[in-house]
C-alpha cells in the first residue's frame, strides 16, 4: 500500500555507504522500493549537493556509484553516511491505490467523524504496513480496514473498531 520515503520538496531514495576500490566508487544502500531507479540517473542531490552520476554498477547483489569530482577513496569517504535524494517530481509513478510512506505520516486518521489521532509512522511488517498512530495505535493498511486516503486533506477514513 505504501513505498518508502520523505519530506514535500525532496525525496531521500539512498544512503551512501563505504568506499570500494581506489577510484571514488561508493556502495549505496537503497532506502526506496523502486531498486532500478539509480539506473540511468544522470545528477543526484548527495547530502543537499548536486553531483553528476559518471556510472552505476550491479555488483553481487548491491549498488555501487561512481560521481563526477569524486575520484579517489578519500573524497568517496566524504560521503559516507550522506542521503542522496531526488526532487519531488522525479519519484517513481505509483499504481493506483498506492502511496508513498511520508504522504502517510502526518494523516489523520478517523473512523467515521472521531478522530483517532495522526500517523506517526508506517510499519514495514512484510505481509501488509502497519499505520502507527501516535506512537500508540497500531491500524494495519488493509482494504478491508481502510477506507480512503485523501492525501490533500492528509485524511484517513477506517472502519470502526478497526484499531
Amino acid at each position: 500500500m505504501t513505498k518508502s520515503l520523505q519530506s514535500a520538496a525532496e525525496i531521500i531514495i539512498g544512503k551512501i555507504g563505504a568506499a570500494r576500490g581506489l577510484d571514488g566508487l561508493v556502495r549505496i544502500i537503497p532506502l526506496t522500493d523502486f531498486v532500478g531507479r539509480f539506473d540511468g540517473l544522470e545528477k543526484i542531490s548527495v547530502g543537499g549537493k548536486i553531483f553528476g552520476v559518471e556510472e552505476v554498477k550491479h555488483i553481487g547483489g548491491e549498488i555501487f556509484m561512481k560521481f563526477t569530482g569524486v575520484d579517489n577513496r578519500e573524497s568517496a569517504r566524504a560521503l559516507t553516511n550522506k542521503f542522496l535524494t531526488v526532487d519531488r517530481k522525479d519519484a517513481a509513478p505509483l499504481a493506483d491505490g498506492e502511496f508513498y510512506t511520508f504522504d502517510i505520516i502526518g494523516c489523520e486518521i478517523f473512523s467515521g467523524e472521531k478522530k483517532i489521532g495522526t500517523v506517526t509512522a508506517v510499519l514495514k511488517t512484510g505481509s501488509n504496513d502497519v499505520f502507527e498512530v501516535d506512537g500508540k495505535i497500531l491500524i494495519p493498511a488493509l482494504k478491508s480496514v481502510v477506507k480512503s486516503i485523501d492525501i490533500a486533506a492528509k485524511k484517513i477514513l477506517v472502519e470502526e473498531n478497526a484499531y
